[in-house]
């Protein structure tokens, strides 16, 4: 008993150590770039009128990613937990592999697709829409490497319905769109909030895929990474680099929070319930 004793007694200091080493190594960076510089300066940077565009622009595009993955995933999700067909699993696997794609390949891929000589190219031109180097290809890029975080989340949050709420409603001659709208919708909101909240920092973070695609022009498709990239390549603006990293942390943070908090009135919900 005293041997089992001891054992357990090692072995639990050895995890304390271990999760202070993973802690401490997670969290060194994030101290160093708050302490590397101090707030005047942060304002400076932030009060160019460059770094205001890049900012900006990852506003703008990141909300309308947003607005199109809500608009068109939802349904969509919706459909993928509900219905049962053959190549299901399959579909959901290419839903998936943006996560594990590099974004470089993402970028790639996009101009594959959408380039001028990519696939659907010709098409595109023909009816006057173009993409690389515009700010709508910006958004382009955006959805699709930020479209698994939403899609996974939505579709896993609406097969845990009880199927039963479906059946009552459909029973009491509500049709599908209502269904979906008054029942569904508001069962896997809090799911939904965390897909999208997920789905927002990505797009927000999101720069490979990016400069390939629409490449990384001040005021039109260069976005707060992309700044990034920029100044730190600018012997005099690594200052810059750091204000701009540290706006994206704290929304970045801001967005787990939300996340956290949503998860935690989910599971305040499934108890009451």
């Amino acid at each position: 008993m005293r041997l089992r004793l001891s054992r357990q007694h090692l072995f639990g200091i050895a995890a304390f150590f271990a999760a202070l080493v993973a802690v401490a190594f997670l969290m060194l960076p994030l101290v160093a770039l708050f302490t590397s510089t101090d707030p005047a300066t942060i304002v400076d940077s932030l009060g160019t009128p460059a770094n205001q565009e890049a900012l900006w622009l990852s506003l703008k595009t990141t909300v309308a990613a947003m607005l199109i993955l809500v608009v068109i995933g939802t349904p969509a999700a919706f459909f993928l937990a509900m219905k049962d067909f053959r190549g299901r699993s399959a579909v959901l696997t290419l839903i998936e592999l943006p996560l594990v794609m590099p974004p470089t390949v993402a970028g790639i891929a996009l101009l594959a697709a959408f380039g001028p000589e990519g696939l659907l190219g010709p098409t595109l031109e023909s009816i006057g829409v173009e993409l690389v180097f515009q700010t709508a290809g910006v958004i382009v890029a955006l959805v699709f490497v930020a479209s698994p975080f939403y899609l996974r989340q939505a579709v896993a949050s609406f097969a845990a319905i009880d199927r039963g709420l479906i059946e009552t409603s459909r029973a009491l001659g509500s049709g599908p769109l209502r269904t979906f709208l008054r029942v569904a919708i508001p069962v896997a909101r809090p799911g939904l909030a965390t897909g999208a909240a997920l789905a927002w920092a990505r797009a927000l973070g999101e720069f490979g895929a990016t400069l390939l695609f629409a490449g990384s022009l001040v005021a039109v498709t260069e976005t707060t990474p992309l700044a990034i990239f920029a100044r730190f390549s600018d012997p005099n603006g690594f200052e810059q680099a750091i204000s701009l990293s540290l706006v994206l942390i704290c929304v970045s943070a801001a967005l787990l929070i939300a996340v956290k908090l949503t998860g935690r009135d989910r599971a305040v919900a499934g108890r009451g319930l």
